[in-house]
């Protein structure tokens, strides 16, 4: 077998039992079969083992434990289980003291806690999520602090165009002796009544001096279909800037409201919108979104539970009215141009007593006078007293009110076609809408 050869990097001493030293220089090999039992390395002299640091060391081929020798020149005695033994120490020993420095670093760490949380991410939003809608529509819509001669109320509306006007319901404003208008920025100015229509309960009031106004865009009621999506906007409670988001759950609905002041001058008419968008006191007047943040309705009534119920809810249970936005935007520049709004009518008297199916027209009408007007519209037509209208433009009609809301959907002067039963056969005749002014 080939020789085994051992260099140590510096000059060690050790020695064997019998009394004999050894030394390992640097650079000097001292070979060693392997395998073998023993030999002997050149010997030193005593003062050169005095001379010697004391060092611990192993003969790498031999068989016989070691001993440390003293500077001295003594030998003392140290066998490898004691080493091993002094290793097993030293490893308890720094187990522990790293223990006790886990310890700490723990109790350190505890008191950094910091719970693993996501990076801020870009604050933008698609044009058509509802945060998008909202932040487009915001900036154009305000709260309305209305004072009125015994009572304050809270409304919503929007801006219509750069010279300040803003839309909203009648009964927000109807008996305002001022009003306070607060924009989505905080600042709040005073506005004037440019006009109302409470059979439409939609009003304009004005501002002044403010820059930067922010118009909404209007869209066409007449292509919304129900499941769309929609966003309300408005203060409901007074908590200004609410969003709250819906479809559209029905169109032409008929809505009435009002009619608290008994002769029927305050009620109002609308062939309206149904989203379950929350609405609540203080919506009013809001306007309803489309997915691209166009004004389609305002937000007008919610349905709550029956009057006679005492657990009727004053809020919103998914049953908001909103009045379509044509109808709106036509009222709206009336009342911009002339502070009044214009009604298309038939020229008849109805029969509200009557309870079967259909609008009839009455026999006599106020004061005496006939039921139905000579020479308006329905006489034109050929509609006679007692007849039971039942549709228009092909759209069944159940009652009197649903009749008035279905022809105040539509503009003076706009065609329609109305199914008529008399004397039990059924008759189509066709009528151009007159003209009203409203109140």
């Amino acid at each position: 077998m080939a020789d085994r050869q051992q260099t140590d990097p510096a000059p060690q001493w050790w020695s064997r039992p019998d009394g004999t030293t050894d030394a390992l220089r640097q650079g000097v090999p001292s070979p060693r079969p392997e395998g073998a039992a023993g030999g002997e390395a050149p010997a030193v002299t005593e003062a050169d083992a005095r001379a010697a640091a004391r060092a611990v060391r192993y003969d790498p081929w031999g068989d016989q434990p070691l001993q440390a020798v003293d500077r001295g020149g003594r030998a003392r005695g140290f066998r490898l289980w004691q080493v091993a033994a002094l290793a097993a120490g030293a490893a308890l020993l720094a187990g522990a003291i790293g223990g006790y420095l886990g310890v700490l670093a723990e109790r350190e760490s505890s008191t950094r806690l910091e719970l693993p949380q996501a990076a801020v991410a870009d604050k933008g939003r698609a044009p058509e999520s509802v945060a998008g809608i909202a932040a487009t529509a915001l900036p154009g819509v305000v709260t309305l602090h209305v004072r009125g001669a015994s009572s304050s109320s809270t409304g919503t509306g929007f801006v219509l165009d750069q010279q300040g006007h803003i839309l909203t319901n009648n009964h927000v404003v109807a008996d305002a002796k001022e009003i306070a208008v607060t924009f989505s920025t905080g600042e709040s100015v005073t506005a004037e009544l440019v006009g109302r229509d409470s059979g439409y309960d939609l009003a304009v009031v004005k501002v002044s001096g403010v820059r930067g106004l922010q118009p909404l865009s209007l869209g066409n009621s007449e292509n919304v279909k129900v499941g769309d999506p929609v966003v309300a906007i408005g203060a409901p409670f007074d908590l200004s800037n609410t969003v709250t988001a819906g479809i559209i759950s029905a169109t032409g609905r008929p809505v009435t409201a009002g009619g608290d002041k008994g002769d029927g001058s305050d009620i109002s008419y609308v062939d309206a919108l149904q989203t379950d968008a929350p609405i609540n006191p203080g919506n009013s007047g809001g306007p309803l979104l489309d997915a691209k943040a166009r004004v389609v309705g305002i937000n007008s009534a919610i349905r709550g539970a029956d009057k006679d119920d005492p657990t009727r809810q004053g809020g919103s249970i998914g049953l908001g009215f909103a009045i379509p936005i044509n109808q709106g935007k036509r009222v709206a520049e009336e009342l911009i141009r002339t502070g009044r709004a214009t009604h298309p009518v038939i020229g008849v008297t109805l029969d509200m007593q009557y309870t079967g199916d259909g609008a009839r027209v009455g026999d006599k009408g106020e004061d005496g006078k006939p039921a139905v007007t000579a020479d308006g519209p329905a006489a034109r037509a050929g509609v006679k007293a007692g007849d039971v209208i039942t549709k228009v433009d092909g759209q069944r009609v159940r009652g009197g009110d649903e009749l008035i809301i279905k022809i105040r959907a539509h503009r003076p002067g706009d065609p329609l076609t109305l199914t008529v039963l008399r004397e039990g056969r059924e008759r189509t005749l066709e009528v151009v809408l007159g003209s009203a002014n409203g109140s």
